[in-house]
Order: structure tokens, then C-alpha cells, then sequence
């Protein structure tokens, strides 16, 4: 029987939650979760919802489109190779990473006045997906898995400034509206699945002459080929015989 070479949860998955983020768009432009209703306000009440429903909403057409396509990427190769984890680290890193926004103090780093921010977007989880299959590979030391870990440095290295507050790189009239918060809650927590579930899954394949002193002439073909294909270069050589003194004493009579 022949493996299916594309896990089919790699495509369904990343359909299902495109879907359901598209859906909560359009509830959004009709009136419904208006306000901060569904967004993570930290440190209230009124905000835990959010940690549940915030990303699925959006604040505008650029804001889903824009998390959309890494989310439809890195799903796909969450469940295409952590098949066997990836739901699990998809709902914990979700979950972890929104209880986790809720739980930082929301002040301004810069006046360090207090700040009611709501928060709403999947950028959290798109950190948890990038960050996981970076260091999920890492963590494996699996030379597939460690591909996955440099395509995703290679087209998703850039987030990683987006962890820090614009206002350290940009001279901005107003407060940014883009939440370092909740990429560095999806980072770290992204880190965190890579680690517990490290010893999940596929694992590293070790091969038998990966192993110290090993060496069996019964596993190496070529040389058993060599051997069935030229007999003659094994055939026993004549060997000279050891002297003894005694065959010379008749010899030695003689004299």
C-alpha cells in the first residue's frame, strides 16, 4: 500500500480556518462584534472572550488578506509534517498565546502611561505556526523537518521584528495600531509547543552504520557482489612452507 505522499488534513485544515475567518469578517461588516466585543482587552474580564474570537477577527480587507496567506502556508506545513501534533500544538498555541496577551500589562513602553487596547487578528497564531516549525525542526535535529525550519527563516525571517514596538524604529504621530504584544505572546508560545512536542512524532532516523564499530560484510552488497562476480581473485594462494631442521637431516648424514 502507497502512502498519500500530501496529508489530506493539510489542505482541509487550512481551508477550515480561512473559512471561518472570512465568515467572521463579513459579521463583522454587518454589524455584528462592533466595539471591542470579541477583541482581547488585557486584564479584563470583558476581554477573555477575545481569547477565543480574536483571531478570527479583523479590522479591515489588507488586515485579513495580509494574515490569510502565512496562515494558509504555515498551516499546511504544520499538518503536512506534525501531522501527528499539529492539531494539538494549533488549539494549545492559540489558546496559550491570547491567555497570554490578555495577561501583559498593556502600557506604552515609550510614556509608560496605561493603555485599553483591544486586540483582534490571527497575526498571534501566524507567530505560533512560524515559530514552531522554525524551532520544531531545530529541536529534531530532522534533516526534512530542518528544510521546513529554512524555508520558513528564508520567506517568514522578517516577522521577527515585528515583536518589538514600531515606535523603536519609526518616528510615528500616533500610537501604532499593530500589536508587538500579541506576536511576542505567539513567538514565545510557538517556541514553547516546538520544545514540549520535540519528542513527538516523526524522529530522527538513525541508519545501522550511523552506529560506533558497526560493520557487517553480509550487509555490504557492493562488496558481495564483487566477490560473486570475480571467484577467482578469492581463491586460496599457495602458501611456502615452513622450514623444519628435520627434513635436512638425511641431507646432513650424506655428509
Amino acid at each position: 500500500m502507497i502512502k498519500n505522499i500530501i496529508h489530506k488534513k493539510a489542505f482541509v485544515a487550512p481551508i477550515i480556518m480561512l473559512a471561518t475567518m472570512w465568515f467572521g469578517y463579513f459579521l463583522q461588516t454587518m454589524g455584528f462584534f462592533s466595539s471591542c466585543f470579541g477583541a482581547i482587552i488585557p486584564l479584563l474580564p470583558e476581554g477573555l472572550l477575545g481569547i477565543i474570537t480574536s483571531p478570527l477577527l479583523h479590522g479591515s480587507i489588507d488586515h485579513i488578506v495580509g494574515n490569510s496567506i502565512p496562515i494558509a502556508v504555515l498551516m499546511f506545513l504544520l499538518y503536512q509534517f506534525y501531522s501527528e501534533v499539529a492539531t494539538k500544538v494549533f488549539i494549545m498555541g492559540w489558546i496559550s498565546t491570547g491567555l497570554l496577551l490578555w495577561l501583559l500589562p498593556p502600557i506604552d513602553i515609550m510614556t509608560g502611561e496605561y493603555l485599553y487596547t483591544c486586540t483582534i487578528g490571527a497575526s498571534g497564531v501566524v507567530y505560533v505556526l512560524a515559530f514552531f516549525l522554525f524551532f520544531g525542526g531545530i529541536f529534531r535535529w530532522n534533516m526534512k523537518l530542518l528544510t521546513i525550519s529554512l524555508l520558513v527563516v528564508l520567506y517568514y525571517g522578517s516577522l521577527i521584528w515585528g515583536m518589538f514596538p514600531e515606535e523603536l524604529f519609526y518616528n510615528l504621530q500616533e500610537p501604532s495600531k499593530i500589536s508587538w504584544q500579541a506576536h511576542l505572546s505567539g513567538a514565545l508560545m510557538g517556541s514553547a509547543m516546538a520544545f514540549i512536542f520535540k519528542n513527538s512524532g516523526e524522529k530522527k532516523k538513525k541508519y545501522i552504520w550511523e552506529f560506533p564499530n558497526y560493520y557487517s560484510e553480509k550487509d555490504d552488497k557492493l562488496w558481495q557482489e564483487y566477490k560473486e562476480n570475480h571467484p577467482d581473485d578469492f581463491l586460496e594462494l599457495p602458501y611456502k612452507k615452513n622450514e623444519d631442521d628435520w627434513d635436512y637431516l638425511e641431507e646432513l648424514r650424506r655428509k
